[in-house]
């Protein structure tokens, strides 16, 4: 039997390499790298996820939590405010969540996801 522990870094799994949906993207031609090593049949995701530069819109159907590693970003939400977010913030996405994310700085960060 697997042991239950493990470790949430980019080495144990080969990253999916992607981009938003062309119909959301705002500006600049942001790419994504993410490294899912966890994915429970439960609809619970964890992992590490990057992005390049660039604006799109996001709308969550999921609930998120975030951990910032490295860069810049900023989190509009309709509606709301903007705020940005950098190494050594954590924040929660909850579902019904509409805006933009706008990656100023390569950002890198691990997520957990419940659908």
């Amino acid at each position: 039997m697997a042991g239950l522990f493990l470790a949430v870094d980019t080495a144990s799994v080969a990253p999916e390499e992607g981009a938003p949906q062309p119909d959301r993207v705002i500006a600049g031609a942001p790419k994504f790298r993410t490294w899912n090593v966890e994915e429970a049949p439960n609809g619970l995701y964890a992992g590490i996820w990057e992005a390049t530069p660039g604006k799109w819109r996001i709308a969550y159907d999921e609930w998120e939590f975030c951990h910032i590693l490295a860069g810049v970003s900023v989190i509009a939400e309709d509606g709301g405010e903007a705020r940005t977010v950098r190494a050594g913030d954590s924040f929660v996405l909850r579902p019904g969540f509409t805006g933009t994310w706008e990656v100023l700085e390569t950002t890198r960060k691990e997520y957990v996801i419940r659908l």
